[in-house]
């Protein structure tokens, strides 16, 4: 891509706020590592004449707000998610603004609850659109998952147990 090309495209950070379809100020990863977006659903249902439906987000999220959205038109795909488990996960199309740019971007459906962000932008959605400055709106400090020190007292306590609990769910994951 030429200089002049790159001096058209937006500059957004590691992180933005952005629309996606009626609900504005949604936190969004961008992640030029991904290939494709994914965004937080629940209640995901397909009717006996194949519509899909679902909600953004879950119910204990602030930015829920219980509108179904149906689509006629989605497709499935296998994921292979951070841990290298394949999933079977639905793949639509909505609507997101971001930096001030409207665009239909195909979003894999899945329940990111356990994430940092809701949604997150991979580069497929951006490319040609946007250039990535790390340096703005860095991210956010994840949120602390385990205290690793009551790991350890759960260990020192009961290796076999601690194995059980925390190390035999892995096997499941590879």
């Amino acid at each position: 891509m030429g200089t002049k090309q790159k001096n058209n495209l937006g500059i957004i950070g590691s992180t933005e706020i952005i629309k996606i379809e009626n609900i504005d100020n949604v936190m969004a990863k961008i992640d030029t590592g991904a290939d494709s977006s994914s965004v937080w659903v629940s209640n995901i249902q397909v009717s006996k004449d194949g519509v899909l439906s679902f909600c953004l987000f879950g119910e204990k999220n602030p930015l829920y707000t219980g509108e179904t959205i149906t689509r006629r038109d989605y497709k499935v795909a296998m994921i292979r998610n951070s841990y290298g488990a394949e999933q079977v996960r639905y793949r639509a199309n909505l609507t997101i603004e971001i930096n001030g740019q409207q665009l239909e971007t195909t979003f894999t459906l899945s329940n990111r609850s356990n994430n940092n962000y809701p949604v997150l932008i991979g580069r497929h959605a951006i490319s040609g659109r946007f250039l990535v400055d790390v340096s703005k709106n860095p991210p956010t400090k994840p949120k602390k998952r385990t205290n690793i020190e009551e790991l350890r007292g759960i260990f020192k306590q009961d290796p076999y147990e601690f194995h059980r609990k925390y190390m035999e769910k892995r096997k499941e994951i590879k």
